[in-house]
């Protein structure tokens, strides 16, 4: 009987000990993570530029946070039932991560910072092929929404990124030109998202209030002035980005 005892309270222990991320997500939740994955690329980079530019105390702190979430999503993604397909892709994702980890965590300089960029792009990519997979196994729109809404938090913070590299003073047409594509695509999705007939009224509530914010973004803040100031920027695209991280959340619980 002792050790019957015994054994029933090693096994429970065993079960308190298993992490709740373990069998927390759901396919949505997988979604999100995936997409916010691609946001946290594009972060790490603009942070990256930000410290190197020592335009904000704040920089180093969000570069530490941003990291810090991408392990955090790696590791849970990692315990969501996937397909080989699927495995192959998150497999990529986790050894690029590897090196790139030990990258951005080096001192920033201006001659680095294109490599840097280079190897974060792939990540993204990379974590847009998951996301995509995801969305095709789900089967269904809402599955869709949440990677368009994602996608959004991610276009926010390469936008930012772009930005704070031209007032660093890496200027080339490559890079304005993917200030100006991302600046569009996020303009289409917004439009394309408040479209939605899945949409509950908080949700176009939430779309309205970034369409607001999105519209001064635009007339305030150009590549084509001579006078950066990434700091205002920077907030103000995090701003929007902290919105979309709300109607993502929105889209999750739609059931």
């Amino acid at each position: 009987m002792d050790n019957k005892i015994i054994f029933l309270g090693l096994f429970f222990c065993y079960l308190i000990a298993i992490p709740v991320s373990a069998t927390a997500l759901t396919m949505s939740d997988a979604i999100s993570k995936s997409g916010q994955q691609r946001m946290l690329s594009q972060r790490m980079v603009k942070a990256y530029a930000l410290v190197g530019k020592n335009t904000m105390l704040s920089a180093v702190k969000q570069m530490d946070d941003t990291i810090n979430l991408f392990d955090q999503n790696l590791e849970q993604l990692k315990l969501f039932p996937m397909t080989t397909g699927e495995m192959k892709v998150l497999g990529k994702i986790d050894r690029l991560w590897g090196a790139y980890r030990l990258l951005i965590k080096t001192r920033p300089n201006l001659q680095q910072a294109p490599q840097v960029n280079a190897i974060a792009d792939r990540m993204l990519d990379y974590s847009d092929q998951l996301v995509l997979l995801l969305e095709k196994r789900s089967g269904t729109s809402k599955g869709h929404l949440i990677n368009i809404s994602d996608r959004q938090r991610m276009l926010s913070q390469r936008i930012a990124k772009y930005y704070v590299f031209k007032a660093w003073g890496l200027d080339n047409e490559q890079y304005s030109a993917e200030y100006d594509k991302a600046v569009k695509e996020f303009g289409d999705a917004l439009v394309e998202l408040q479209k939605a007939p899945e949409n509950s009224s908080n949700i176009e509530a939430a779309l309205r209030k970034v369409e607001s914010d999105w519209n001064v973004f635009k007339i305030s803040f150009s590549l084509q002035g001579k006078t950066f100031i990434p700091s205002l920027v920077t907030r103000s695209l995090d701003n929007i980005l902290s919105q979309m991280d709300h109607v993502t959340d929105l889209y999750v619980g739609i059931y």
